[in-house]
């Protein structure tokens, strides 16, 4: 692999986007303001390696709310949840914090202010994951969900309502357009979202491997298995026809991957640590590789903290 890979192009942007940085943060201001333990439901963000490291801090994640012993404070994690779930918390006492990603909130306001008016409502989005989850139970009678151009095809929406659709924030852009076309063509009054539901850092990732491809034998995505973003990144090189993978960090690297491959692209989904990137930058520069990143990009989004943490730490000063 040494005498063969000798450029490695990091992708921008890339990383963390403002949604992540605030759920991570979050957390670390919840521990330093209660001490441990602070309970989370759901990963805070899709990376095993944030999960492990808040783990060590003190966070204690939990799949359900009934894990979390009655008047304990409760971090909601950044993919949103379903009203059913702020319910739960509130007849089990707990201090809820709620760090779902301001886009993701987006969302889900459209999706109760289209059923409140009457809509049926096509939500674009993969079955299971919780970001999907929170938003079917924003208003579970009037959205129907669809995960691909084929489902499209298929759904059957009422005829005396209006329509609209909304999506998931971290879905491919290209995939999305595909199945957005099969329901305009199907339903030419369906209604759009007012801005695009697929967030800025999704967009922005996805556009930057697309930049990179004529110029790369292979794309190294790092970033957790179940990552929705992530799997997307891996997703548009394929699509590309350029050989991808999802690494969860370095150790998962295949040298056999490497193998006559001369340019590698590096990039990461929106919840990886750089610090994993810097790694396998490492790694690859140890064996003699160039690493150069491809016209840098910086993204100046960021969003304030949750109101409930702001008022308990101006309460505590």
């Amino acid at each position: 692999m040494a005498a063969v890979v000798k450029r490695v192009l990091l992708a921008s942007p890339r990383g963390y986007c403002a949604g992540v940085e605030r759920a991570v943060e979050t957390v670390e201001r919840a521990l330093a303001l209660y001490g441990r333990p602070v309970y989370v439901r759901k990963q805070i963000v899709h990376n095993s390696h944030v999960v492990r490291d808040l783990e060590a801090r003190g966070a204690v994640f939990v799949d359900e709310l009934t894990s979390v012993p009655e008047g304990a404070t409760v971090v909601f994690s950044a993919h949103g949840i379903a009203p059913a779930v702020r319910a739960q918390a509130d007849e089990r006492g707990l201090a809820t914090i709620d760090a779902t990603c301001p886009l993701v909130t987006k969302v889900h306001t459209q999706a109760r202010r289209y059923a409140q008016a009457g809509y049926a409502i096509v939500l674009i989005g993969h079955a299971g994951h919780e970001e999907v989850e929170g938003t079917l139970g924003e208003a579970p009678d009037a959205i129907v969900l669809v995960q691909s151009a084929e489902d499209a095809k298929h759904v059957s929406l009422p005829a005396d309502r209006p329509l609209a659709y909304i999506t998931q924030t971290t879905l491919s852009v290209d995939e999305t357009s595909q199945i957005v076309a099969v329901l305009r063509h199907r339903f030419p009054r369906i209604e759009e979202p007012a801005r695009e539901d697929i967030c800025y850092a999704t967009s922005n990732r996805q556009w930057a491997v697309k930049e990179l491809l004529e110029k790369i034998d292979l794309l190294l995505v790092v970033g957790s298995p179940n990552s929705s973003n992530s799997e997307r990144l891996v997703d548009v090189a394929r699509g590309g026809g350029v050989d991808a993978y999802l690494v969860d960090d370095l150790g998962a690297i295949d040298e056999s991957w490497l193998e006559g491959r001369e340019t590698v692209g590096l990039t990461s989904g929106a919840s990886a640590p750089e610090r994993l990137v810097a790694e396998v930058c490492a790694w690859f520069t140890e064996r003699g590789a160039v690493v150069s990143e491809h016209a840098p990009v910086h993204e100046d989004v960021s969003f304030k903290l949750p109101v409930e943490l702001r008022r308990a730490e101006r309460a505590a000063a």
